[in-house]
């Protein structure tokens, strides 16, 4: 989700022109207000039972109120500037917002309802000209640019000196050198955009819901076991639909039942309504909206001095510029290509030999693929699953592989309210019996949840603050029918691992300012710590620890570990291809120039494919252009790459692992050090190479992909 700058805390009185029977009730109403007051629960996290729907648009409306008078009184201070007086004192600014909007930000992506996302569209431009206010206020950037000037002389920690710099990176990216007349356009373009972003993401969880098969025969539905068939009967049952069956969308482009369906004419269904979600001429279709979106990040960027949004946006990144990024796709394209070409033949002879009598298409890729692997290695998922419960995943898996690395313990907290029935809290020590942080959990997958797999904070840690981090990690696992156990894929286990990773890196935060804290990165190494974790799936005493039988507790048997093992680069040329794919749709819709109008979405995107060398009509993008949610609504607009970028960082760590005994809490604590904890607090392409004693090595991301 997109970050949201927020800044302080001074009571306002809530000025309204109403009567006084009214004022009144608002009084009370804002009295009564749980976001409004710090939570008297352990680490303040927020008690769900007391809130409702309208407590959150008074309560960040009054957030801002304070926050933009307490900006005013630091960028209207007559003393000099100085970094407590102005630095300090923003970061300490817009702690009612950021408690009010850590909440919300939780429920608009994990648990919605029409009403928190009627109140999201009315916040969206209100917190984007909020922003503006401080960003765009030539007094405040004034006492900004004066303590950078001298920022040699301040004899200033490493830390805030960092924050100087990061302050003064911010304010001129966000246009503060711009004229007074480019600074409206700015504030008008910027409303605009939030208003469009917020848009697209409700839409999204419409579409994927009305984009939901639903199939009235159990025939229609061969392939899938019992339980994922009574799982889609009872998802019928819960819409109104008594005697169907429904299978509901996630948000990428392929769906995980069609690695099992047998019948073709349910399978292309099942993918057309995928493909086709957001693209149906309804009130839900996003052409407009994503076209819209790009034409004003390019406009955004004409006015700030660059070429196109891509080139504004890499200012602050470690990729710096879209000649490095597509540099970086463009040594990995041929590779991913080719072998996904081959392996597509594999399935056409496979197809062929069964007398199937048609070519392959995207909808038969998995299903074929998966009979390919069957016939190649002797797997199937089937046998898999059995073997991957989800509470016994996450315990003795993500938990235990943390323990082993870092020391840090777990212990469930269900004395903590919760969202949502399914939601699990836990709270987490330190190897020395401290406790760090609270760390929520809500895995299953809901009509009014987004699709995907996301970690964010409830609140982050600050020492200024005297914070201590409250974190989540949602995924989007399909629900069990009751008395059922969840039996996950093995994709579903490294999202697990990957979100988790996300955790760490907020749960290690160690840094004084809350804008440098955590996860605050740039997005090409905030996927660093996340894609790390994944790889202790398969390290061998991780592994052995929690693939056991939901049934019997037996380990699975060395001969199909052995199997998963062999069979680890499997279908990469594809699953690299389709990332690859969606990446370079990123880049080309961001690297439109101000004033190229785009009349259709649709050819816009196959151009963009086919110039690339990135067409293949068996391989669609992981995402298609009108449900990127990553892109549109999420933060990640010429970002996407980032999961590419850090991907070469993450294989060249573990490679470091290797080279060092591997899971050892000697070499947890120096990752936890050196990487982990460090926050925005370094220059992070250095931070990696001190880790590693040189440059990272893009050989170990082609070797685990099985393209060298």
């Amino acid at each position: 989700m997109k970050k949201i700058f927020y800044l302080p805390v001074m009571l306002l009185t809530l000025m309204t022109a109403c009567g006084p029977n009214q004022q009144e009730k608002n009084n009370d109403s804002m009295q009564s207000n749980p976001l409004l007051r710090e939570s008297s629960l352990p680490f303040g996290a927020p008690d769900f039972t007391q809130l409702k729907n309208e407590d959150f648009k008074p309560a960040i409306e009054q957030g801002m109120k304070e926050q933009m008078a307490e900006i005013e009184a630091i960028a209207n201070n007559a003393e000099p500037a100085t970094f407590e007086n102005t630095l300090v004192a923003l970061e300490k600014s817009g702690q009612t917002l950021s408690r009010a909007y850590g909440v919300f930000g939780l429920l608009s992506g994990a648990n919605t309802n029409p009403d928190i996302q009627q109140t999201e569209e009315e916040l969206a431009p209100k917190l984007a000209a909020h922003s503006d206010a401080i960003f765009l206020n030539d007094n405040l950037f004034q006492r900004v640019k004066s303590i950078y000037n001298e920022r040699e002389s301040l004899n200033l920690d490493a830390e805030s000196l960092k924050l100087v710099e990061y302050y003064y990176q911010k304010f001129e990216l966000a246009g503060a050198n711009l004229s007074a007349e480019d600074k409206e356009k700015m504030k008008k373009l910027n409303e605009e955009e939030a208003s469009l972003s917020t848009k697209f993401g409700n839409l999204l969880i419409a579409a994927a819901k009305k984009g939901a098969l639903v199939v009235d025969s159990k025939e229609r539905l061969d392939g899938l076991s019992e339980g994922e068939i009574s799982a889609a009967a009872q998802q019928a049952e819960d819409a109104g639909m008594s005697g169907q069956y429904m299978i509901t969308l996630q948000n990428t482009t392929q769906q995980p039942d069609l690695q099992s369906l047998t019948n073709r004419e349910t399978r292309r269904q099942l993918f057309d309504n995928s493909w086709n979600r957001a693209e149906q001429g309804d009130e839900n279709d996003t052409r407009s909206i994503i076209t819209r979106i790009a034409e004003i990040r390019a406009e955004q960027a004409k006015i700030m001095g660059f070429k196109n949004f891509a080139e504004w946006q890499l200012q602050d990144q470690m990729a710096k510029t879209p000649e490095a990024v597509e540099a970086l796709l463009g040594k990995l394209t041929p590779a991913a290509t080719a072998k996904a070409k081959e392996e597509a033949a594999d399935i056409q002879k496979l197809i062929d030999s069964q007398n199937g009598g048609f070519e392959l298409e995207a909808w038969d890729w998995n299903l074929y693929a998966e009979k390919v692997r069957k016939e190649k290695y002797d797997l199937d998922e089937s046998q898999i699953k059995p073997y991957f419960e989800l509470n016994n995943v996450m315990e003795n898996g993500v938990f235990y592989a943390a323990t082993q690395l870092y020391g840090i313990t777990f212990k469930e907290r269900k004395d903590i309210p919760v969202y949502q029935d399914d939601v699990r809290v836990w709270e987490i020590f330190d190897k020395d019996g401290s406790s760090m942080a609270l760390f929520y959990t809500d895995y299953y997958k809901r009509d009014n949840k987004a699709g995907g797999a996301w970690m964010g904070n409830i609140t982050e840690q600050s020492k200024l603050l005297g914070n201590k981090p409250v974190i989540y990690n949602v995924c989007n696992y399909s629900k069990p029918a009751a008395g059922e156990p969840a039996l996950l894929s093995f994709d579903d286990v490294t999202t697990m691992f990957h979100e988790f990773g996300h955790a760490l890196h907020g749960l290690f935060a160690n840094q004084q300012y809350p804008s440098l804290s955590g996860t605050n990165v740039s997005r090409d190494f905030v996927e660093l710590p996340s894609q790390f974790n994944e790889h202790w799936v398969l390290y061998p005493s991780v592994f052995a620890n929690f693939a056991k039988h939901y049934k019997t507790g037996e380990p699975m048997p060395q001969e199909l570990v052995e199997k998963i093992k062999k069979s680890a680069t499997f279908n990469q040329g594809y699953a690299f291809t389709e990332f690859l794919a969606a990446a370079v749709l990123d880049m080309q819709w961001h690297t439109i120039t101000e004033g190229q109008k785009i009349e259709d979405a649709d050819a816009f995107e196959l151009e963009a494919l086919k110039k690339t060398g990135m067409y293949l009509k068996e391989v669609p993008p992981r995402y298609r252009s009108s449900y990127f949610l990553h892109i549109w609504g999420h933060g990640y607009a010429a970002g996407y790459y980032a999961y590419c970028w850090a991907e070469v960082l993450d294989n060249d760590a573990f490679e470091w692992f290797r080279e060092n005994g591997g899971l050892t809490p000697e070499n947890g604590q120096r990752f936890r050090d050196m990487i982990l904890s460090i926050g925005n607090t370094k220059d992070l392409a250095k931070a990696y190479q001190d880790f590693r004693g040189k440059e990272a090595d893009i050989k170990p991301l082609l070797k685990k992909r099985g393209l060298i």
